[in-house]
């Protein structure tokens, strides 16, 4: 049964991958989500702020439980156009300079359509570049080479190109035969396609959930004030279906779903970690407790803000996050398979 909502949830992931959405530009991203939603049937609305607010169905509005995942990724901006006629770049997010260089890139314009380009080393060429190995990548030391012919800033700002251009990374999505999903931003794209999943198992199954189940997806997490705004009234819990961290010190892998006992902000809520653990064990999912060293999540962004409410997080594992990130079938699956055990 799983598996066909594992399924879905991967194919909506996908799709919205191929969209470009980094953090400030994120429209398209959001009436994809919108739209998705209600062709499965389900009340959703743009936030003031850009996000997208669902509502999933359940009675109990009082003690409404409100699940968060990102649409928003990593990015850069154009923050000065070069007399050599390349880019300059500021990130967008924790975007690493390290794990963008080679890669095509798009440059959109507000006025005169995108260009293509790639993220280089200033002088990337080993033959001429005798410092090539030893240089320290960073945005003072890479560039945007732009596809086309410009020799000088002119020529670039005869383009329409401009200071505050928002640039976006292609995100070489892959599936492999084995199960495994390669691709960037799958924090936190692949966490909206569980949501997805999760939400068409609530309709195919005709459930009613005994409290208020929303869902909100929002569109500033990598810059700290996702959530900071909540779209509906009476939550009482929330839970962040975000990236579960894979690496040295941690337990999960990409076929888990990672449940975060304590990150950099503090410790989840004792009582909704158990939930959590709980309802993984309830319907068989694959789960790890862990505890991640760096990280921040909506949830937190939310309780900030002075929200009142119990916070959990969880999500399927995630393999080299902020770079070309991998996941697998099978997190997604436990992933949905926990959501499910909370009805």
């Amino acid at each position: 049964m799983y598996s066909k909502y594992r399924d879905f949830a991967v194919e909506k992931a996908v799709e919205l991958l191929s969209i470009d959405s980094p953090s400030g530009y994120t429209a398209r991203a959001a009436e994809y989500i919108k739209a998705e939603f209600e062709k499965l049937g389900f009340d959703a609305f743009t936030t003031v702020k850009g996000g997208v607010a669902v509502d999933l169905g359940g009675k109990d509005k009082s003690n409404a439980l409100l699940l968060e995942a990102h649409t928003d990724t990593l990015g850069g901006m154009v923050c000065e156009i070069k007399s050599s006629g390349r880019l300059k770049l500021t990130k967008i997010g924790g975007l690493n300079a390290c794990n963008i260089e080679a890669e095509n890139c798009r440059v959109v314009t507000r006025k005169s359509g995108i260009y293509t380009g790639c993220f280089q080393l200033i002088n990337p060429s080993l033959h001429v570049n005798g410092d090539y190995s030893d240089t320290k990548r960073s945005f003072d030391t890479c560039e945007v080479v732009l596809d086309e012919d410009v020799r000088s800033q002119d020529d670039v700002k005869k383009l329409g190109i401009s200071v505050g251009d928002i640039v976006c990374f292609d995100p070489r999505t892959v599936i492999t035969e084995s199960g495994y999903i390669k691709s960037r931003f799958l924090d936190d794209k692949l966490s909206v396609g569980i949501i997805f999943g999760f939400a068409k198992y609530l309709k195919d199954s005709n459930i009613t959930p005994a409290r208020r189940i929303y869902a909100h997806f929002t569109v500033y997490e990598e810059v700290g004030h996702g959530a900071s705004a909540l779209p509906f009234d009476g939550i009482t819990e929330m839970i962040s279906v975000d990236m579960g961290c894979v690496g040295d010190g941690v337990q999960c892998t990409e076929r888990q779903v990672s449940i975060c006992a304590k990150d950099s902000g503090g410790p989840y809520c004792y009582e909704t970690v158990n939930r959590l653990i709980e309802a993984a064990e309830k319907t068989g999912a694959d789960y790890a407790v862990d505890v991640y060293p760096f990280y921040g999540s909506d949830v937190e962004a939310s309780l900030r803000a002075g929200y009142d409410a119990r916070h959990g997080l969880i999500g399927a594992g995630v393999y080299a996050s902020h770079g070309y990130e991998r996941s697998h079938i099978d997190g997604v699956e436990n992933s949905i398979r926990l959501l499910t055990g909370l009805l």
